[in-house]
């Protein structure tokens, strides 16, 4: 779904002072560090205009003189400052860097915590490959700010000024012929600008594509294989691959016309130099040595002017880069804690839904008027068909998504009153798509808690995950891959059980928890389930109905409302919504035995 606040496309201005001073404050922890790096630009600067001014010392007096003694002098001192320059050069690139560094570490870190913050709503609305260029990509152009554009900046027009001023002092005259080409290089320096920031702006749109399909594609390359769409996936993506290649390439020639465009506006100024100069020293109005230098000048007069246009660049994609990230970090979520949140006065964990109506992003209804109560240590179980709401309930209760209409209660109080925090400590939800981190199987049971791991082992072996566990190669100290891809559905089944138990939750919720284990596992999950659900509340949402004819209560949701609510019996006698729906499933197994 399209979200016109993270719009790829760079908008807006090329420089806006708001966000430069936003971008500034993370600079300050290391203020002392930045004025160090622009004092060592100036100090560089400064001793690159010496250069030229040895040289015309050197042609116009010690070599007339033939003082080979002043000439060794002239040559020691431009060592040295060829060696100042290069250590106020590396100490001013190694700071600016290490400033850009902690820029983007402390940005990364901020960003990370902002999207553990938001809503799940937020992530519904946002391609994870969008979010990722935001990340990477957008905090990689700060950080280009800050090492090769602000601090550069000083150093460029610092060298400018200095130029202008030393040429003007030397022969105004001649000063003048050399920056009569300037107002070329001002267009030819405009027009790259705008060409270059439309260009710019198209790279990033369609760079934030190529990674919002990539990741699709990556995350779902079992669908992709099974339904044969890898020549399709692969034309769809060369598409947009070759539009991002269009983008960049159209970039490429507007810099492969720019700079040899400045070095030829650089060589007619020398070139008017060379003959204004030398009908000067013809009419013995001006040296060879001052001339010499003129040409030296004038070779390090275009080279800043070059560098600044490029320093735009890099500014203009800042203040766009800026702008998506600043609008990321002030997203809000739209499920918030309660300014005055409340404390459950009672540790009964009584669960009532109280006339519960639920849309999603403004659509239908997925859930009108639901109301049941599920009692301490009593077992309800949820059924229904495919889109009844079945899973809606969960993320209500979870509070991933807050209710239009009704409440949710929690030892009568509303959830909304509670910290999240609070309220997901007591809950321990075991979701039918497991999600399993690329780290060991105790670390994926413990989740960074504090629980031990004797407890993690007596979990796994509550709900018989420790038959495959101990098949493992390191057993618990085996490192599972990214997704737990080498687990099969019905062991990721098991350790997500084993996760949600070893957290000894007073609330156990299992969403289609047993839909991937197989007859035989799903009996040893059942006899753990049962130990371990004694004292609990449990709200438990199944297709099979063979694994919640012990419930307390079942409750049958349809379209969005609750049609029945009983006992397994009381429900079959009353030959409604659930007993069409055990008959199906009655009629599908003995097909599948008469098979």
């Amino acid at each position: 779904m399209h979200d016109p606040n993270y719009d790829d496309e760079i908008t807006g201005r090329a420089y806006d002072a708001r966000l430069m001073k936003r971008l500034l404050k993370y600079g300050l922890p290391y203020k002392s560090y930045l004025i160090g790096g622009v004092l060592l630009l100036l100090v560089v600067s400064g001793l690159e205009l010496v250069g030229p001014l040895l040289t015309k010392k050197a042609v116009d007096v010690y070599i007339p003189a033939g003082d080979m003694r002043g000439l060794l002098q002239i040559l020691v001192l431009y060592v040295l400052i060829l060696a100042g320059m290069f250590i106020g050069r590396f100490l001013q690139i190694y700071l600016t860097n290490w400033v850009g560094q902690r820029i983007m570490f402390d940005i990364r870190s901020q960003l990370f915590d902002k999207l553990a913050q938001l809503s799940i709503s937020f992530f519904d609305r946002n391609p994870v490959g969008r979010i990722m260029t935001r990340i990477s990509s957008d905090v990689e152009v700060l950080n280009q700010m800050f090492t090769q554009g602000i601090v550069a900046i000083f150093g460029d027009i610092f060298l400018l000024v200095g130029i202008i001023v030393v040429m003007l002092i030397l022969n105004w005259k001649l000063a003048l012929v050399t920056f009569s080409v300037l107002p070329v290089l001002f267009w030819i320096t405009f027009w790259f600008k705008i060409k270059v920031r439309d260009a710019f702006r198209q790279m990033r749109k369609r760079l934030a594509a190529v990674n919002a399909y990539l990741q699709e594609n990556i995350i779902g390359m079992r669908v992709v294989q099974l339904f044969r769409r890898e020549r399709i996936n692969l034309k769809r993506f060369g598409d947009l691959n070759q539009s991002l290649l269009e983008s960049n390439l159209r970039t490429i020639f507007y810099f492969a016309v720019f700079f040899p465009g400045v070095e030829l506006i650089s060589a007619i100024a020398i070139a008017l130099i060379l003959w204004t100069g030398g009908g000067m020293i013809l009419h013995q109005t001006l040296s060879l040595g001052s001339l010499i230098a003129f040409i030296l000048y004038a070779e390090r007069f275009y080279r800043p002017v070059r560098d600044l246009a490029e320093k735009y660049n890099i500014l203009q994609s800042a203040m766009a880069s800026s702008e998506r990230l600043f609008k990321l970090l002030e997203e809000e979520p739209e499920v918030k804690d309660s300014a005055s949140p409340r404390r459950l006065a009672s540790e009964l964990n009584t669960i009532e839904f109280q006339n519960v109506s639920f849309a999603y992003s403004g659509g239908e209804w997925v859930l009108r008027n639901v109301s049941f109560r599920v009692e301490p240590g009593q077992t309800v179980a949820i059924v229904g068909y495919t889109g009844a709401g079945k899973s809606t309930l969960i993320n209500l209760l979870s509070r991933f998504y807050d209710v239009q209409e009704g409440r949710i209660l929690l030892d009568g109080e509303d959830i909304r009153n509670i910290r999240q925090c609070d309220l997901r400590q007591k809950l321990g939800v075991v979701q039918q798509d497991v999600f399993i981190f690329a780290r060991s199987v105790e670390e994926n049971i413990r989740l960074g808690s504090e629980i031990s791991s004797e407890r993690a082992v007596e979990a796994s072996k509550a709900v018989s995950a420790d038959h495959f566990i101990e098949k493992l190669p390191d057993r618990y100290d085996t490192k599972l891959e990214e997704r737990g891809a080498t687990l099969s559905s019905g062991e990721r089944q098991l350790l997500a059980f084993a996760r949600a138990l070893a957290h000894d939750p007073p609330i156990l919720i299992l969403d289609e928890a047993t839909s991937a284990v197989d007859t035989e596992t799903e009996q040893l999950i059942q006899r753990g389930i049962a130990r371990l659900l004694e004292g609990r509340t449990a709200i438990v949402i199944a297709h099979r109905l063979s694994t919640i004819q012990r419930a307390d209560r079942i409750i049958v949701l349809h379209d969005g409302e609750v049609r029945e609510s009983g006992t397994h019996q009381q429900l079959l006698r009353k030959r409604g919504l659930y007993y069409r729906l055990y008959q199906l499933q009655y009629e599908n197994s003995s097909l599948v035995r008469r098979v």
